[in-house]
């Protein structure tokens, strides 16, 4: 029977005898990295990290850790001029300045610009073009067919022919010199120098400065890149940077190659993502067009010439534009390529966290006009006595606000069917190229049909959200759901106290929270902060920016206050002090060079909301309003 011979076949395992033998000693585990063994080779894994929401020895703070470099990443843009690079740039740092991530825009255009002579201000959340932070000054080495190696001079005549030449020279604008050079190299590079100022003093930025047969502005342009990457070099691995955005069209497998080993060869282990915007729709792409004659390339020119002109610029790219595709599969390049700003999106070889979640932010993309309405509930039993949390009813005057909201979102949207039908009739007459005078299109969907929009209303499961939306919900013609991830900051063992008396019963906390209110994690079961609110609502963004449908959202104080930071590009000190007390609605409505931003304030004796022009974001001045 035993050995398994004449023991019917069984799952069952024979039953384990006492051992006789002595116990064994426990052997300890063996550290990889300590002691007097083999220290560790290999990186440290690249796995989620969400302040708020993960802890570790190398980050507890959850944020990304200066030790885990490959979870860290640099993004290359590519792609013609026109394509909504710019755009796209712009919500990925958004989103990921949002979730806490250290994010930065390095805009090559706008280094470019200023070495050729032509001012320029900086978007939001990117680098300037003369930005003071600590950069690495590595020299650029150039092809001895461009006779372009060399130090650059002081003595010119012009401050930016001056830096344009010590982009070229150096590449990177030190400013000043960091070490001497002697004499004779000096007097050496005088006479290069020199030809480099006299070319960029008189060099403009017409469709010529973009020709690839223009050698002198091709070197412009390279060293420019080489220069900016090294300041994004600098923010990821000496400074606390975690993504680094490279906004410019790199638009051939020679540059990208070439900016792909110059990362690798300052940090291997360097995450490197490659994203190309492509734009097939005709009409897009003319009104992308349009919105460039804004730009500072074209600022107070006239509108036709430069139409023409920017149509040259994009011809002289499109003769050597290598898209992205079989090079980069071939070598083992990640990247993501976007079709009509998120009507397709196609993604080869992903590999990290901010890659992955990149790529699903991407795929919500669409440019549909829309409004985006965010309010809090209307006063509750709790909010009159100053309790935390709760799920209470409204008060009358509550309901009287949810009254009159209902009746106030009806007629503002009925105004703005009307306003976009005008719009789209004037658009119809409107000449391209634009003549002197002609207004901007302010949206490039406009040019197709307007279709009737959808009119979303989402509430919290709480009793206060949800009693808010009762009038739509009696109408037709508003779809209303009630989402728990829109549900109030739990409190924990503070929920229904007031901050007086947990001042008075737990001053060290009520301390605690005030020094740093968006890290703070309230205590006891349950107990949340706003990094955890702004993890929760992750999925609630991306399907606000999905959706082509108006949506109101019906929220509380913490919920509004994270929503409102993402839609308004707010920094992280802003969203837990940010002011947004009862009977405030904010509309927002997105557009491709960012959002038009409406506020409007509850009015009980008129019943009515009061439009307040030119509302900024405050910070919040009465506690618990």
């Amino acid at each position: 029977m035993y050995n398994g011979v004449g023991h019917p076949l069984s799952d069952t395992p024979y039953a384990s005898f006492p051992s006789t033998a002595s116990n064994s000693p426990r052997l300890m585990p063996i550290r990889q990295n300590s002691g007097d063994s083999t220290p560790r080779l290999r990186p440290h894994p690249s796995t989620l990290n969400i302040p708020g929401l993960t802890m570790s020895k190398a980050s507890p703070d959850g944020k990304i850790s200066k030790r885990d470099v490959s979870s860290k990443l640099v993004i290359i843009m590519v792609g013609l001029p026109a394509r909504g690079k710019s755009y796209i740039t712009k919500k990925m740092h958004r989103y990921l300045s949002w979730q806490q991530h250290e994010t930065r825009i390095f805009n090559v255009g706008n280094r470019r610009r200023v070495a050729a002579g032509i001012g320029t201000n900086s978007a939001p959340g990117s680098t300037s073009a003369l930005s003071p932070q600590k950069q690495r000054a590595q020299s650029l080495k150039v092809d001895e067919t461009e006779s372009l190696n060399g130090t650059a001079t002081d003595a010119a005549n012009s401050a930016h022919a001056a830096q344009a030449a010590r982009i070229i020279l150096h590449g990177v604008d030190s400013g000043s010199r960091e070490k001497a050079v002697d004499d004779d190299t000096e007097r050496a590079s005088e006479n290069k120098s020199d030809r480099v100022t006299q070319a960029t003093t008189s060099m403009d930025q017409t469709a010529d400065f973009f020709d690839p047969q223009n050698t002198m502005a091709a070197a412009i342009r390279e060293a420019v890149a080489i220069s900016t990457l090294d300041e994004l070099l600098a923010f990821i691995l000496e400074g606390d940077g975690s993504v680094g955005i490279l906004d410019a069209t790199n638009s051939t497998i020679a540059r990208r190659q070439k900016l792909f080993n110059h990362i690798k060869e300052r940090e291997p282990k360097l995450g490197i993502l490659f994203v190309e915007s492509v734009c097939e729709d005709e009409k897009l792409l003319e009104a992308n067009m349009r919105l460039k004659l804004r730009g500072p390339d074209y600022k107070d020119k006239d509108p036709e010439s430069s139409y023409e002109d920017f149509k040259l610029r994009v011809a002289a790219y499109e003769s050597a534009y290598e898209p992205l595709g079989e090079y980069e599969e071939k070598n083992n390049m990640q990247y993501i390529k976007m079709i009509d700003v998120g009507r397709k999106v196609v993604h080869h070889q992903l590999s990290g966290f901010l890659a992955g979640g990149i790529a699903s932010y991407l795929s919500t993309f669409n440019l549909s006009p829309r409004q985006i309405w965010i309010t809090r509930h209307g006063k509750s039993k709790d909010n009159q006595i100053g309790k935390l949390g709760g799920d209470s009813d409204l008060t009358e005057s509550g309901i009287l606000y949810a009254q009159v909201l209902y009746n106030f979102v009806t007629v503002k949207r009925k105004e703005w069917e009307v306003d976009q039908r005008n719009k789209i009739m004037q658009l119809e007459n409107m000449p391209v190229p634009q003549r002197p005078g002609d207004n901007t299109p302010p949206y490039p969907e406009l040019l197709g049909d307007l279709d009737t929009k959808n009119f979303c209303v989402w509430t919290s499961m709480l009793k206060r959200s949800v009693q808010t939306a009762a009038f739509f919900d009696e109408d037709e013609d508003y779809d209303v759901k009630n989402w728990a991830m829109l549900n109030e900051l739990n409190a924990g063992m503070f929920e229904g106290l007031t901050y007086e008396e947990i001042a008075k019963s737990h001053p060290e906390e009520y301390a605690k929270r005030a020094i740093n209110k968006l890290t703070y994690i309230y205590p006891g079961v349950g107990g949340e902060g706003y990094l955890q609110v702004i993890g929760r609502l992750k999925d609630m963004v991306r399907e606000i920016e999905r959706i082509k449908d108006h949506v109101l959202i019906i929220g509380h104080r913490s919920v509004s206050r994270v929503l409102m930071a993402y839609f308004m590009d707010l920094t992280r000190d802003d969203i837990a002090d940010l002011d947004v007390p009862l009977g405030m609605l904010f509309v927002i409505e997105p557009k491709p060079y960012g959002i038009d931003f409406h506020a409007y304030k509850y009015n009980e004796q008129q019943q009515w909301f009061d439009e307040l022009p030119n509302y900024k974001p405050q910070k919040e001045t009465e506690k618990g309003n």
